[in-house]
């Protein structure tokens, strides 16, 4: 059940495209964090340019408006896995897209179970409904 919040620049995609980078991403989800279908929790927010600053960290790149920040939140994940998803991630965005390796950044925080309400103010994961 991992929570996949994207931060695009506006107007850098068209709809169909930010359609397949969620597609894509959910793919990933799903065959390297094992996800169940329909498994699918994902947000879109996006930013001008200027509001959308990714630096290189000193590394000595520029990134372009083609820029994705992902962000993730997700229950514990081995360090593999987490490795095997940036990558994957990247190689299906560059196939399909020709994303620059500048142009995409993830950051993934971890929590448990105890962290998510599906509804009705429940913890589902808790009372054993799921």
């Amino acid at each position: 059940m991992p929570l996949l919040q994207f931060n695009l620049v506006k107007d850098a995609w068209t709809p169909a495209d930010v359609q397949e980078i969620l597609d894509t991403a959910y793919d990933v989800t799903l065959s390297i964090f094992h996800a169940p279908q329909g498994d699918r929790y994902q947000t879109v927010s996006y930013f001008t340019p200027e509001n959308l600053i990714m630096k290189d960290t000193g590394l000595g790149f520029e990134r372009s408006n083609k820029r994705i920040l992902l962000n993730i939140r997700t229950r514990p994940r081995t360090k593999d896995e987490k490795v095997a998803f940036y990558q994957q991630l990247f190689e299906q965005l560059h196939a399909r897209f020709n994303l620059s390796a500048h142009d995409l950044m993830v950051n993934m925080v971890e929590n448990s179970d105890a962290d998510w309400s599906f509804d009705g103010g429940k913890a589902q994961f808790l009372t054993g409904d799921l």
